[in-house]
């Protein structure tokens, strides 16, 4: 990654590469993340995961790509995801996020 991109560019240029496998195209356009914040100096990243649809077939293995590839960005330390619009969204939530506490 370029030396003078931010933490949150770093991210969203790695999201680009998470496609979707049911549509062929990537999560950020697709509009499955949203509302990504980046805490520059602790190295934490805010974001929700929107499945397209509430009962998503595969709307745990997308997450976890998600989450993989945030991870996978130098600095991030830690990542906290929201999941909305999904038919099990608390309980999604609390397992994607349940090695970040």
């Amino acid at each position: 990654m370029a030396v003078n991109m931010t933490l949150r560019e770093q991210i969203l240029m790695r999201l680009v590469e998470v496609i979707d496998p049911e549509t062929g195209i990537d999560v950020l356009r697709m509009r499955l993340v949203e509302d990504l914040t980046v805490d520059e100096t602790t190295g934490i990243a805010v974001y929700t995961f929107r499945p397209s649809s509430p009962l998503c077939p595969i709307a745990h293995s997308l997450a976890v790509d998600i989450k993989r590839a945030v991870a996978s960005v130098e600095g991030v330390q830690k990542q906290h995801i929201t999941v909305e619009g999904y038919v099990k969204a608390q309980e999604l939530t609390e397992l994607i996020n349940q090695d970040e506490a």
